[in-house]
């Protein structure tokens, strides 16, 4: 589900970067459009409001590759002083297609006076190579919004097209260097299938459709470059993105085995730990030839046992299964207690499903048996309740003459694992009188 999530978002992100793409390398298109437009506008406003008749000059058209020329203009020939300075007119390639105009031609036309600085240019052509023409030759021309949409579509699915080349299945570094080949070569491929608009004849073809001589269309180049170069770019960015993504989450992976292994030492201290004073204390029922508690202490002992080796590599247990063991937990120090250790347990119902690391009970349990003094005139008591989302064991402190060794294994393993399995820490208060620790529930997580 996440790889399809993953793919949608790629996909889109690759779209939207092709819109932009296209729009950025057309724009120069839809400029020069829209200066064309206004040239035209103000030459038809000058011929409104000059009627008067046009300049004409003779001279021979020079054509540049690109489609526009200049006639380069006999003086004798201009008929008019105002423009007698003017040794060269421009000719836009409409006017080239219009008429059918060729390099070298010898041409009679009129003249639009120049504007400033700017060279004069062409009106009407009067008269090619001595022959007089009686209209421009109207061309099938497509119509400038098709034209431009077609642009758009073009360059929208080439850039798309480099995009899905560089992002697609990245895995390892060495493989970027193949991809901008690919894509290099894909985009010169589609250089020539590029939409090109043939300045002899006015016709949209691709570039591989005209002439030889014409196929290298500086326009079509610059935007397949721009394509290219941004595939690559972003190719690039989206790799190192997914390199760092990737370490990020091997570096999660290897934390939660670490977590996970920490997690394992501890519950490996707690087994031994657990199991030694489980054997002192069947071993003191052995000693006192009392056979029937030892027997029934051995039950006891299988069932937490099978407890420890069936949820010991669990990380959290329900409130529910924790209390459950610990009341046979607390059978094991009642059979050896006889009428003197009391479990006072009272938890809420609505906490039943909410969480706590397992095994937690047992050590609290296990100390306070292990450092207290219990007897039939000072009779032992261990609360279990629950108070405010918290699970709460106290008892009252009375220590033993002669204390046991404690290594302090039992509480620094619980701080720990409740550390490392819900980022918490556990309250432990002791006063002279009592000792209680605090341990915060989690709410019921569904997928554990």
């Amino acid at each position: 589900m996440n790889v399809l999530k993953h793919k949608r978002s790629n996909l889109a992100i690759n779209i939207l970067i092709a819109i932009v793409i296209a729009l950025t390398v057309n724009f120069s298109y839809l400029l020069s459009m829209i200066v064309a437009e206004r040239e035209t506008t103000d030459q038809r406003q000058r011929m409104e409001m000059d009627m008067a008749p046009r300049p004409e000059a003779e001279g021979i058209l020079h054509l540049s590759h690109d489609g526009y020329g200049y006639i380069i203009v006999n003086p004798d020939t201009i008929n008019i002083e105002s423009v007698a300075q003017i040794d060269s007119i421009y000719v836009a390639n409409r006017k080239v297609r219009w008429y059918n105009l060729h390099d070298g031609d010898t041409i009679l036309c009129t003249v639009f006076p120049p504007r400033g600085l700017a060279n004069p240019s062409l009106d009407e052509v009067r008269m090619q190579n001595g022959n007089e023409i009686a209209a421009p030759v109207i061309y099938d021309r497509p119509n400038r919004n098709q034209d431009t949409m077609v642009q758009m579509i073009y360059y929208f699915l080439l850039s798309w097209l480099l995009l899905t080349v560089m992002t697609f299945r990245i895995a390892k570094k060495g493989k970027y260097l193949h991809r901008c080949a690919i894509v290099l070569l894909i985009t010169i491929a589609c250089y020539f299938l590029a939409p090109s608009v043939s300045w002899m004849t006015g016709k949209a073809m691709m570039i591989f459709q005209h002439q030889s001589r014409d196929m290298i269309n500086l326009m079509a180049i610059l935007k397949c470059t721009v394509a290219l170069v941004v595939a690559v770019l972003y190719g690039r960015i989206y790799q190192l993105l997914y390199l760092q993504q990737q370490v990020l989450l091997e570096n999660e992976h290897l934390r939660t085995e670490n977590i996970q292994s920490r997690y394992n030492m501890l519950v490996g201290q707690i087994n031994p730990h657990f199991f030694f004073n489980s054997l002192n204390s069947l071993s003191m029922l052995v000693r006192d030839k009392n056979d029937n508690k030892a027997l029934e202490y051995i039950d006891q002992l299988s069932y937490t046992f099978r407890y420890i080796l069936q949820n010991g590599q669990n990380i959290k247990t329900t409130l529910k299964d924790e209390m459950e063991f610990a009341k046979a937990y607390g059978e094991l120090f009642k059979v050896r207690y006889a009428d003197k250790l009391f479990f006072d347990i009272d938890i809420d119902p609505k906490y039943n499903d909410w969480t706590l690391p397992v095994l937690s009970l047992q050590p609290l349990i296990g100390n306070a048996v292990k450092h207290n003094t219990i007897t039939k005139k000072q009779p032992f008591h261990i609360s279990i309740r629950t108070e405010d989302s918290r699970l709460v064991v106290s008892n009252r402190k009375a220590p033993k003459l002669e204390p046991e060794p404690s290594t302090g294994i039992g509480l620094k393993n619980l701080r720990s694992r409740w550390q490392l399995i819900t980022g918490s820490d556990i309250e432990i208060i002791e006063t002279e009188t009592e000792f209680i620790v605090r341990l915060p529930l989690q709410r019921p997580d569904h997928n554990m």
